[in-house]
């Protein structure tokens, strides 16, 4: 399977840029297989490859001394009893001219500062306080240790390694995508360029992309960096390489390594056979937008590169956020001169659909021609990198990718000037969901990010999350108990009020208006006053002065909700609470009683089973799947789908209406509650929330699908299981919508 396959060949990345010599020797130490030993087999004629144990035997040290070209050691270090005495061994393993290559975390790195797990403690913050709280037991029963900076220097000094090169690498070893020299810094914003990842990303508190502009500027960039890769060199020679950003999610089509040297020279490289044609597309695209009249590097193909002239000049990102602090005029100015360039790039191509709805299309629409692959020299913008472009695309869709660009992650710009501002201006609000859709769509597919759903579930924050956790940690545990959690404790006694109208307040309604009786929402947004929300009427905040305090309880339904608690608490009001939607909030036990159809003597694999689905056209496939699941739960819950999702989500309307589809599920005698899936809180996570059920069943139809596999992973966290019934062959209600439409029913 191609996803497996692009998985296992990720850690590559670590060194497939480095130019190993094809007639060097390697001797690779590692425990256990892994694509390291595969890439050196492609890029040396001999590797021998022994575990770390074997690699110290003395007659091992003996056999091969001075055997080899190169030693590489990924991730042994830390496992090493004595690592002193091992890199002093190994040096004699190597010629006059050979490399020891290591590749070490770094106890001091800053995904351990955002909150991931030690490796060898398995819990936070171990490594940074140097495992100083670890009882002796616990010490004597750990596999390794990470060292810091200082530390590995030290390790190396001791061990005769005082000729040495670091690279600090990101986000890690093993999933490495941005590699940095020791004597080189980043010139671009971390932001939009990394994607971090973690051992246990459920435990991380902070964003930690956000962290390294300030990091950099105050010098402790390598000091900090997640790993390190270690050239130690016998000779003092070392690669010429000040920077690498390597793309091995892309799979192997578009796996590229862009290589800084530091003789002022930047060569794109193809990492597979598959891609090398992509560097001639480069070509052909930077000639075309020279055409177009746009400035862009001026590159050549060489063998497998693309060769580019070194720019030292400031990124165009920078340089548009630093000017919306500075010049706010001129800042407008330069972004109708962006967006001037994107309509520029290429002809406008006139069809129906852009005259109805898609506004210009450019024959080539150049996905990547933003402020994130454009420099700012000398009063100029130059483009470079151009790699990627869609026929006949909405310029809108680029326009938007521009915008976001530079907006996202810095709130401060936004307060200066809202993006909304510009989407107003250039006409991009109306078909906003398609815009963003569509560039959506681009990055994953260019990202493999469907395929790699369930990898990257149980590697990358959730936002949420992170969200969730610093509010743990900004308040007491008894605190954050009974402002975030206990919300609805004596509930019954309360006049409950919602603060916010916005998607969190849908999230709560969906979740508890069934469970508990809502008084009011209000808003400080006057233009909503009036209108409703579930036919609840949204009113001012002064309504909250109106009742006795200790009568009422505001529910505050806002994500930034700091200034709503100001205003609270100038209005007198204590009792309020937070909602967040990734907090366990206790939901009013239901009462699951045992039926006629629950006296089978025998227990059932699970308790409670949940389906979801549109059921329209019901048919024996869905008698089936309702059967099979309540012979494995003891109570069945199925969700069906409103006719508002089904548009939504389908870009259909069903053949049968929701409120008859609905009771045609009720009235199966396996389904013991048939329950509405809420518009604005539909989904896997958001039914496991509800309802804490022990298994969801589905169609084997979506065993293969990507997203479905990225839930299984989801649910599997939470203990609860994703088991997937056959497929109906013969009976689908696609199947028998087709025969309506062709009416032959």
């Amino acid at each position: 399977m191609e996803v497996d396959k692009i998985i296992w060949d990720m850690p590559k990345g670590l060194l497939n840029w480095y130019d190993f010599r094809m007639e060097g020797e390697v001797l690779c130490i590692e425990d256990r297989e892994s694509s390291i030993k595969e890439l050196l087999l492609e890029k040396c004629k001999k590797v021998i490859c022994v575990d770390r144990t074997a690699a110290l035997n003395k007659e091992f040290l003996t056999q091969y001394r001075e055997a080899f070209d190169y030693i590489v050691a990924i991730g042994m270090a830390e496992r090493l009893t004595n690592p002193v005495q091992a890199f002093s061994a190994w040096r004699g393993l190597l010629k006059s001219k050979g490399r020891l290559l290591l590749g070490m975390d770094n106890r001091l790195g800053l995904r351990y500062f955002c909150g991931d797990r030690d490796p060898f403690t398995n819990r936070s913050f171990d490594g940074i306080e140097n495992y100083r709280t670890l009882f002796k037991g616990d010490s004597n029963n750990l596999t390794g240790r990470n060292y810091s900076k200082e530390e590995i220097c030290s390790i190396l000094d001791s061990s005769g390694w005082s000729n040495r090169k670091f690279y600090s690498v990101l986000p890690n070893l093993d999933l490495p995508q941005l590699v940095y020299s020791e004597d080189y810094l980043p010139v671009e914003e971390l932001d939009i360029r990394l994607f971090p990842m973690y051992r246990y990303p459920d435990s991380v508190f902070l964003e930690e992309e956000y962290l390294y502009k300030s990091i950099t500027k105050n010098g402790m960039f390598h000091m900090m960096a997640n790993s390190f890769l270690i050239e130690c060199s016998k000779d003092n020679t070392f690669e010429n390489v000040d920077h690498v950003t390597v793309s091995m999610d892309r799979g192997r089509e578009n796996a590229m390594a862009t290589i800084i040297r530091d003789n002022h020279t930047v060569e794109k490289r193809a990492l597979y056979e598959e891609g090398k044609h992509k560097l001639r597309e480069i070509k052909e695209n930077e000639m075309d937008l020279r055409n177009h009249g746009l400035n862009v590097l001026v590159g050549e193909c060489h063998h497998n590169s693309y060769h580019m002239p070194y720019v030292e000049s400031e990124t165009a990102v920078s340089y548009l956020r630093r000017l919306a602090r500075e010049n706010l005029e001129l800042f407008k100015e330069e972004i109708e001169k962006f967006r001037e360039f994107i309509l520029q790039s290429s002809e406008h191509v006139e069809t129906e659909d852009s005259k109805k709805e898609l506004g210009i299309l450019l024959r080539r629409g150049y996905m990547d021609l933003l402020p994130l692959n454009c420099f700012y020299n000398n009063g100029k913008y130059v483009f470079y990198d151009q790699e990627f472009y869609e026929e006949n695309y909405p310029a809108n869709v680029i326009i938007l990718r521009m915008i976001e660009t530079i907006y996202t992650g810095d709130l401060e710009i936004e307060s200066i000037i809202p993006r909304k501002y510009f989407l107003k201006k250039y006409g991009l609000e109306e078909k906003m969901a398609l815009w963003y859709r569509m560039s959506w769509e681009f990055m994953t597919k260019l990202r493999n990010q469907r395929e790699l759903r369930s990898f990257n579930e149980k590697f990358q924050r959730n936002k949420d999350v992170v969200h969730t956790n610093r509010q743990r940690i900004n308040y007491s545990a008894p605190e954050y108990q009974k402002v975030f959690v206990d919300i609805f404790r004596n509930a019954e006694k309360k006049k409950l009020i919602l603060f916010g109208s916005g998607n969190f307040t849908k999230s709560f309604l969906a979740q508890f208006k069934n469970q508990y009786e809502i008084y009011a929402i209000v808003d400080n947004d006057q233009s909503k006053w009036g209108s409703r929300l579930e036919g609840i009427e949204i009113q001012s905040p002064h309504i909250i002065e109106e009742i006795p305090k200790e009568e009422s309880r505001i529910i505050i339904c806002i994500k930034n909700y700091v200034a709503i608690v100001h205003q609270l608490q100038q209005m007198g009001v204590s009792d309020y609470c937070i909602y967040d939607t990734n907090s366990e909030i206790p939901r009013k036990q239901e009462v699951m009683p045992v039926t006629v159809k629950d006296m089978d003597s025998l227990p059932k694999k699970y308790h409670t089973g949940y389906i979801a689905g549109v059921f329209d056209l019901f048919h024996i496939g869905h008698l089936n799947m309702f059967k099979r699941a309540k012979e494995q739960c003891e109570y069945l819950i199925v969700g069906v789908v409103t006719d508002e999702g089904v548009r939504n989500y389908k870009k259909a309307d069903p053949y049968i209406p929701f409120h008859e589809r609905i009771e045609l599920v009720r009235s199966c005698k396996y389904v013991d509650k048939a329950v509405e899936i809420p518009i604005h809180y539909s989904g896997t996570r958001n039914a496991y929330k509800m309802y804490h059920f022990d298994c969801q069943f589905s169609g084997s139809d979506y065993i293969d699908n990507p997203d479905w596999l990225g839930e299984k992973t989801f649910l599997e966290k939470q203990g609860a299981d994703l088991v997937f019934f056959p497929y109906t062959e013969e009976t689908s209600s696609t199947k028998i919508k087709k025969l309506i439409e062709k009416s032959l029913l």
